[in-house]
């Protein structure tokens, strides 16, 4: 079982920054997805961005690209989401997300950033990001 636990979140004005922490309790061998997602009111949950631990091959929604890296510090056991050049519409409830072996991040493709929830195993509680004009 892993935990995954959100942090950073917070206001800012529009064209400001933040970083987004997820630290995860443990980590199975073999290669890992994880991810960020987020959801605003009244929308669905959508990936916004993807590492491929093993790979460290990253992936990016078309809405966030040359804006957000993801990245991770494996020593720490903690994923980031480096935000800049933030935006309005980039306001939202952002989640962590991870996969073990069984699932890759190459749901892409296929889904894009509709992917389904249920294709994750583990998910944190969320952290708050609100962006003002």
């Amino acid at each position: 079982q892993v935990q995954l636990v959100e942090s950073g979140g917070g206001s800012v004005q529009a064209g400001g920054s933040l970083r987004l922490s997820c630290a995860a309790s443990s980590r199975t061998s073999g290669a890992y997805c994880m991810a960020w997602f987020r959801q605003a009111p009244g929308k669905e949950r959508q990936a916004v961005a993807s590492l491929d631990t093993t790979a460290g091959i990253t992936t990016y929604a078309d809405s966030v690209k040359g804006r957000f890296t993801i990245s991770e510090d494996n020593t720490k056991g903690t994923l980031y989401l480096q935000m800049n050049s933030l935006k309005t519409e980039d306001t939202a409830m952002y989640y962590c997300a991870a996969n073990g072996p069984a699932r890759s991040c190459g749901w892409w493709d296929r889904w894009g950033s509709h992917v389904p929830e249920w294709y994750f195993a583990y998910w944190g509680q969320g952290t708050q990001v609100t962006v003002s004009s």
